[in-house]
Parts: structure tokens; C-alpha cells; sequence
């Protein structure tokens, strides 16, 4: 299990995108989205550099984990900050092996060094549970798309930061540049190896 996070070089760009499409291929939809929405979300200024991460084992990188700031519509108008989690990812021939916990737990401590107060994210309470992350509606946090989601997570940083909190998030828009750009996305993704896509059970989405 030795491996070391640290932050991801300007260099390692584009092997880090091969490395979250090879992660994510045929695993939510036929294909992969995710590299393009890292690519896209460096150039965003809501991008926190200092959390894109990588796990580095025996030279070579085998995980990446993203974050950006976001933030939590309150029901009285206001507006809370947080950050939102994701792509993160391991790749395949490492997965299952402790080493997606080893990313998440040491990200999370960076954001609290950082001041994060919270971060909201989808995923499955099975796994970041173990991180500290719950239900994020049990925190009065409802998503937008869909405000009884079971998916949608929150973990606060700051002990405290979501008391009292009822509002609604609602993701990024920069997370929709597939679909929102649909002729640069093929030409991106054209640059990489071509894999075949498949329809697999399971599968969130169509296409």
C-alpha cells in the first residue's frame, strides 16, 4: 500500500485525462465524459488547483481526485460556500484495494487545511460514508435535480458549518460541457486511444 499524494504537474495533464477516461470508461454510460470535464474545468476559475491530486504508486499515477467551489442556496436568500468533489477515480487494475480511501481521506485533509467548510457531492454512502460523508438531505441540504436523493452527500469540514442549514444545490454548470459542447467534446475525446463503447446494465445514462 505505499503510495504518495501529491498535487498533479502541468506535464502530467494529459496522462491524468487518459487515466480518469480509462477510469470511467463504459462504467455510468457508453463511453466516458469525465476527462473532458476536468480538461475544460482547469481553465474554470472555480477549479481549486491545490486539490487536484493524484495517487502516485512505484512511478507511476494510479488516481486523481477534482474539486471545485460551489456553493448551497439557502432558503433565506443567502448563499453558503462549499466545495463540490468529483471526478475522482483509481485506476482500474487498482481498484477494490484501499486505495480510493487513501486518495479521498487525504484530499479531504488538504481542504481542511485550505478553510473548506463543506463539501457536497453525488456518490454512494456505502463507500464515502466511511470517509465521513452522510445523506446530505439528513443535513437539510436538498438537490435540485432531485431533492429526496438518497446519492447526494455532504461532509463538513468545519465542525458545525451545515447546522441549521436548509437550501438546495445544484451542480456546477461547468459538469454539463458534454453536453453544452457537444462538437468540441468529439474532438477531444478523438485525440485519445479508441475504445469501443458499450450498453451495460447498471448504466445511469444512455449515451
Amino acid at each position: 500500500m505505499e503510495c504518495t499524494v501529491r498535487l498533479e504537474r502541468e506535464s502530467e495533464y494529459r496522462a491524468v485525462e487518459n487515466l480518469v477516461r480509462e477510469a470511467f470508461w463504459n462504467v455510468y454510460r457508453p463511453g466516458a465524459m469525465e476527462h473532458y470535464v476536468l480538461h475544460c474545468f482547469r481553465r474554470n476559475p472555480i477549479f481549486i488547483k491545490e486539490l487536484g491530486l493524484v495517487l502516485e504508486k512505484d512511478g507511476k499515477l494510479i488516481g486523481y481526485t477534482m474539486y471545485v467551489r460551489s456553493e448551497i442556496c439557502l432558503d433565506d436568500g443567502g448563499v453558503l460556500p462549499i466545495i463540490t468533489l468529483g471526478p475522482i477515480c483509481i485506476a482500474n487494475e487498482y481498484k477494490r484495494q484501499g486505495y480510493g480511501k487513501i486518495l479521498l481521506d487525504a484530499s479531504l485533509e488538504k481542504a481542511v487545511a485550505l478553510g473548506f467548510g463543506g463539501v457536497v457531492m453525488e456518490g454512494n454512502i456505502d463507500f464515502y460514508g466511511k470517509s465521513g460523508f452522510v445523506v446530505a438531505k439528513e443535513s437539510g441540504i436538498r438537490y435540485a435535480d432531485d431533492p429526496e436523493a438518497e446519492y447526494l452527500l455532504c461532509h463538513e469540514l468545519k465542525p458545525g458549518y451545515f447546522d441549521g442549514v436548509s437550501g438546495t444545490f445544484a451542480d456546477p454548470e461547468g459538469y454539463f460541457v458534454c453536453q453544452n459542447d457537444v462538437e468540441g467534446f468529439a474532438a477531444f475525446d478523438a485525440g485519445f486511444p479508441k475504445k469501443e463503447k458499450k450498453k451495460l446494465p447498471g448504466q445511469l445514462f444512455s449515451e
